[in-house]
């Protein structure tokens, strides 16, 4: 029986991905790095720190030229442009179809979650008028490890309750399914080639509807 779907944030429930484009781009361009939209698919589904190394590792910088407290504070830095770049967030981003798959879970009684490597997931829900369909949110700075290792979804289900061989995750990287399936879950993958290995794919999140979901579900 499904138990629970648990979210991923940025490819799923809304488009963030152009601002944290836009936001590493600007971050890139002060330190002598220039990065393109190819090169920023790398940086979906992975923590803040983690994009920051690919990024300089990508310039030809070294890491071991930063210490810890300066590497913090380009993350932060970044950070900071990015929540610039969201402030104006509207109900009009959700993409197609979550609203409505968010209502419908909530009347069949399946818990909700949202594992998103992103800290800014409770503002944007916010934003987005979303977040009272969520009974619970993973904070992602207590965390020890990033996707694709399946800490997140694994503590996502804990703070539900929920078995984790009864939960659904809904994702859109490579890093994120294989976050998923390392978890023990069923994996819903939106916009991901067929040998990434979800479990169920979809186009587009207008083909995520609770009957889609189940029907798949229950025959694996």
């Amino acid at each position: 029986m499904m138990q629970a779907v648990l979210f991923d944030l940025d490819g799923v429930i809304t488009d963030t991905a152009k601002y944290h484009y836009q936001a590493w781009k600007n971050l890139g361009e002060t330190l002598g790095i220039t990065i393109d939209e190819q090169f920023n698919e790398q940086l979906k589904g992975i923590s803040r720190m983690d994009s920051l190394i690919r990024i300089l590792e990508y310039g030809g910088q070294s890491i071991d030229q930063w210490t810890q407290d300066q590497l913090d504070a380009l993350a932060e830095k970044k950070n900071n442009d990015y929540r610039q770049l969201i402030q104006k967030i509207t109900p009009e981003e959700l993409l197609p179809g979550i609203h409505e798959l968010l209502m419908d879970l909530q009347v069949k009684g399946i818990k909700i979650a949202l594992a998103s490597a992103s800290k800014n997931g409770p503002f944007i829900l916010k934003r987005l008028k979303i977040d009272a369909f969520f009974d619970t949110v993973v904070d992602p700075s207590k965390l020890k490890k990033g996707k694709p290792d399946p800490e997140i979804f694994l503590t996502a289900a804990a703070q539900l309750g929920a078995d984790p061989k009864a939960c659904v995750g809904i994702e859109d990287s490579v890093a994120g399914i294989e976050s998923i399936c390392a978890a023990g879950m069923f994996a819903v993958g939106v916009g991901v080639p067929e040998q990434v290995g979800a479990n169920f794919r979809v186009a587009s999140t207008t083909e995520l509807t609770v009957e889609a979901i189940r029907t798949h579900f229950n025959a694996k």
